[in-house]
């Protein structure tokens, strides 16, 4: 019944960053996510241009020019990311006394930035 009862409220209540819930999720606004499903669609659409100039056997310095770019884009959307895990999430969880939050953020961090 406790279970059923976390559940429901996890379901509830899908702005809350707290590992007591039973699924964590984020709270990005409307414009957020608009904002990174649109640089999402746009590397989307660089990485089917670099798929094309691979079957066009484009000069390889292109390709890589292109592949650096679309890195790029993706580090932008990273950020942003990160940036909104850090002021929401981050730091509800290091209120409610969960510090092992900043064990999970360093991991996170490193991933990113191999």
């Amino acid at each position: 019944m406790i279970n059923q009862e976390r559940v429901l409220r996890a379901e509830a209540d899908h702005s809350s960053c707290s590992s007591t819930e039973i699924e964590r999720r984020s709270h990005h606004s409307e414009k957020t996510k608009s904002n990174l499903i649109s640089r999402l669609n746009r590397i989307e659409g660089q990485l089917r241009g670099v798929r094309g100039m691979i079957e066009k056997d484009t000069y390889c310095d292109d390709v890589l020019n292109q592949i650096a770019s679309i890195q790029s884009a993706l580090n932008g959307v990273g950020k942003l990311l990160l940036e909104g895990h850090m002021k929401s999430c981050i730091v509800e969880r290091i209120q409610a006394g969960e510090h092992d939050v900043i064990d999970e953020l360093l991991v996170t961090v490193n991933k990113l930035m191999k």
